[in-house]
């Protein structure tokens, strides 16, 4: 996937958060601990460094939701983390973001702690973020 196709996907997948443009994606996957796994319905990106992998975000396109999409790449994401030597996966999550939080304690995920007010939502709004983590296979 390029960086517009992320952008444009990102964009329909994040209506409340703001979305991360091509040139955001572009940086970071310049980087060579970042990976990207999906498709054009849905994606998750993440970094591995050391042995410790960041899912940096999640992304399914409304159209496609509620058919596992989301459980896919979450489980892409693990495979290729691990492949790349991680032991370990962390994220973090708007704490009102409730489907998020499912999908990730359906996975293994417990919840570490919070950043308090640390998402700007596009009407003004901060929200804590909910920081997660699982051991990987």
């Amino acid at each position: 996937m390029t960086p517009e196709a992320l952008a444009a996907l990102h964009a329909r997948a994040f209506t409340v958060q703001r979305p991360w443009s091509s040139a955001e994606f572009a940086d970071l996957l310049d980087s060579a601990f970042v990976f990207a796994v999906g498709s054009d319905a849905a994606f998750a990106m993440g970094r591995v460094i050391a042995d410790e992998a960041e899912l940096l975000t999640l992304a399914t396109d409304p159209q496609h939701q509620r058919r596992g999409l989301g459980r896919m790449m979450l489980d892409a994401y693990h495979a290729q983390a691990a492949e790349r030597g991680a032991t370990r996966s962390f994220l973090e999550v708007a704490a009102d973001n409730f489907g998020a939080i499912a999908l990730y304690e359906s996975a293994g995920y417990k919840s570490d702690g919070r950043r308090p007010g640390y998402y700007h939502m596009q009407n003004g709004a901060r929200v804590d973020a909910v920081l997660m983590s699982r051991a990987l296979p």
